[in-house]
């Protein structure tokens, strides 16, 4: 999974959030595999993470790579953070050529019985970030060419899961589609390029923490592929969209699922009900 195929980064300064360690080894979370493996590609990269103390582990993973990279401490539902965060990332560089928006929580609770201060905390968390830092890094990306945003939506934000409602984190990650749509369009011209990425069902270390192994083993096998996603699995999709090699992609939501959203329930269910 982690093999180089070329430094497909190189010169580009990129600020990834929610950088920081949430595993350990290979069985890392998205951030921090994406964080990897855009400093192996060459990228100089800006860890923003709320924990330090996370952040600094992954901060060391790159460093013992011979990978370049710093770490900003602060929270991305403040504009002043993100406005801090943006010039932290270009004042020892000079430039920022990417964004990648990969904070997010979630909790259960339907329209019905969510508590509003919850609701507030999850958009503020996952959408409201989205716009903050966007706000504060495209004006720099504009000034040096442009650049690519990649936010992180969940095939949640698509079509409605499975198991207990989480109707804030829901829509949430729908509103980062439409946003990331919007954007796509508005700042076009300026040669920003914005994209999504759904996540599927992702084996990362959080995800396992919350899930039994029956319901880890149906996450499974409910995609075609019959394969379980890792967190690299995502990194690789946003490493292709922050890259030159998607000059002419923006405006997309791309699913990183197994296939899950090309099945029907009852196309998968035989799968389902198979014995390993």
């Amino acid at each position: 999974m982690q093999e180089q195929h070329g430094r497909r980064l190189d010169g580009k300064v990129a600020i990834v959030t929610g950088a920081g360690a949430t595993g350990s080894g290979d069985f890392v979370g998205i951030g921090q595999a994406t964080s990897i493996l855009f400093a192996r590609q060459g990228a100089k990269v800006l860890l923003s993470d709320r924990d330090q103390q996370n952040a600094e582990v992954t901060l060391a993973t790159i460093k013992e790579e011979g990978g370049e990279a710093s770490v900003f401490v602060g929270d991305v539902t403040s504009n002043s953070d993100c406005g801090a965060m943006a010039k932290a990332a270009v004042e020892p560089y000079g430039r920022l050529d990417v964004l990648i928006n990969n904070v997010g929580i979630t909790g259960p609770g339907s329209v019905t019985d969510v508590a509003e201060d919850f609701w507030d905390t999850v958009l503020d968390v996952n959408l409201k970030s989205v716009m903050l830092t966007s706000k504060h890094c495209i004006p720099l990306m504009i000034e040096t060419g442009g650049g690519s945003i990649v936010n992180l939506s969940s095939i949640v934000g698509l079509r409605a899961g499975s198991g207990k409602p989480s109707h804030a984190y829901a829509a949430s990650k729908g509103g980062i589609i439409g946003l990331s749509n919007s954007m796509a369009v508005h700042y076009g011209r300026d040669n920003v390029r914005v994209n999504c990425i759904a996540p599927g069902h992702v084996r990362s270390p959080m995800v396992a923490r919350q899930s039994t192994e029956e319901m880890l083993e149906l996450r499974r096998k409910a995609g075609p592929l019959g394969t379980e996603g890792t967190s690299w699995d995502v990194a690789f999709a946003a490493l292709f969209l922050a890259s030159d090699e998607a000059r002419w992609v923006s405006g997309v939501t791309l699913p990183v699922d197994a296939g899950l959203l090309a099945a029907t329930p009852l196309a998968m269910y035989p799968y389902l009900q198979e014995k390993d």
